[in-house]
């Protein structure tokens, strides 16, 4: 009797080795598992609704981590990666020139490569409820915004590349209408303090009735169902989004997983949802330090 126990439990070992060597193996070719956990994602501030109520929420339950955000027109945020007074895994960005402000040495070595996923032309957005809004349909644009006592918003064009963009408009806007000086008649200064506000806010507050009209993506009107003027081709400038790791990332494997899903098929058709021009994937920088989900995704577009 006692032989037969003897054998059982020697049985039960052996077996228990060989699910231990079993599962060391499978680990083994499975890199791309990691534990749960917060991936926090540093974002320009037009793409509020899209990362808060659609790829955030998407992701969590696609992934089982969890998706924190953080909004910011690019170059603040980008200012605040160098300084060292905000951490993130993920940088997105609204503009590719920004991903090379966190290039190389001198600055810092935060970004080696980025991929280009998006754009987004510049609009004008203007409320319903306003006095102004029946002039948007029967006036020039540019007219309507010379009018007295019209709130406008826009961003500040050293924090925010719409901010930016919103002065190159009108700068192209004199030249093209033939009407020189429209852009100090509308904006003025470029640091305007009458009409310069926080990116993350700009919806919100025309939304509100605080302001009349403002400078905004089409990504966001869409989005939030912003009435808005769309501007000639030939001067409508657009924004156009990055997506980088941070070196150092924290959790540069949920931060991998959050790009395949962003990025991906999934993460693709919500932006077009929320009012994206998604284009064909495209990398620049180091392509050698490219994580093993966005490859694959690079690999796949070619």
């Amino acid at each position: 009797m006692s032989s037969v126990i003897e054998f059982a439990r020697r049985s039960k070992v052996v077996a228990f080795a060989r699910a231990a060597v079993l599962a060391a193996a499978i680990g083994a070719i499975a890199p791309t598992a990691h534990a749960a956990g917060k991936v926090n994602v540093l974002y320009a501030g037009s793409l509020v609704n899209l990362m808060e109520h659609g790829i955030g929420p998407a992701f969590d339950k696609a992934s089982g981590d969890t998706f924190q955000g953080f909004a910011g027109g690019s170059n603040k945020v980008a200012n605040e990666i160098k300084g060292k007074l905000r951490q993130g895994d993920i940088f997105v960005s609204a503009n590719p020139k920004v991903n090379d402000d966190l290039m190389g040495e001198a600055n810092g070595n935060w970004v080696s490569w980025y991929v280009t996923f998006a754009q987004s032309p510049l609009v004008i957005g203007y409320s319903p409820s306003s006095k102004f809004a029946a002039d948007f349909k029967s006036k020039p644009w540019y007219e309507v915004l010379e009018e007295p006592g019209i709130r406008i918003g826009r961003t500040d064009p050293k924090l925010d590349p719409k901010g930016a963009l919103t002065v190159k408009l009108m700068s192209a806007a004199e030249t093209f209408y033939k009407s020189s000086g429209l852009s100090q008649k509308i904006i003025g200064a470029p640091d305007n303090p009458e009409q310069v506000l926080p990116e993350e806010t700009l919806v919100g507050r025309l939304q509100s009735g605080q302001l009349d009209v403002g400078f905004f993506y089409s990504t966001e009107t869409a989005d939030a169902k912003i009435p808005a003027v769309t501007l000639p081709q030939e001067i409508a400038p657009k924004a156009v989004y990055t997506a980088t790791i941070l070196h150092n990332a924290p959790n540069a494997a949920g931060a991998d997983q959050f790009l395949g899903f962003f990025l991906g098929p999934d993460g693709r058709k919500i932006m077009q949802e929320h009012g994206l021009d998604v284009q064909r994937l495209s990398v620049a920088g180091d392509a050698s330090g490219l994580p093993q989900h966005v490859k694959m995704l690079l690999d796949q577009s070619k």
